[in-house]
């Protein structure tokens, strides 16, 4: 945050948005869009980064994933894959595993729950038996 302050203080003085990249030693297209930011938002502070941009996408199509997974408690992720697939939703195998944590269900627990008849949530303390 300091060099974006930086940047833009030399470029408020009048340097030009190349002269201030040679200047700082960065690209002449960084203090462009940090101008350009400043100028359109007001501020200059990074935009977030990573995070989960795909769980909206499935969590929309929670009840078709659990009503197949319902249907046959015994399939793999793969099979749920490419049962989404025939319905149109396009996920991940890693992708239906985190819609499971997400729910606090893995697959490993949600399998060995069958043979007791009910399915139990994933323990954070501890496993569960």
């Amino acid at each position: 945050m300091g060099l974006r302050v930086r940047v833009l203080a030399a470029l408020d003085q009048g340097l030009s948005c190349r002269a201030a990249a040679v200047r700082f030693g960065i690209a002449p297209s960084t203090a462009i869009r940090w101008s350009g930011q400043r100028r359109l938002i007001g501020n200059v502070a990074p935009k977030p980064h990573g995070g989960d941009m795909r769980s909206r996408r499935v969590e929309e199509r929670a009840a078709d994933i659990l009503s197949i997974w319902e249907a046959r408690k015994d399939i793999t992720l793969e099979e749920l894959r490419a049962g989404l697939a025939e319905i149109g939703l396009a996920v991940s195998v890693v992708g239906l595993h985190r819609f499971f944590v997400r729910r606090g269900m893995t697959r490993k627990k949600a399998l060995l729950s069958l043979s007791k008849g009910l399915l139990m949530p994933s323990s954070r303390t501890g496993p569960t038996s």
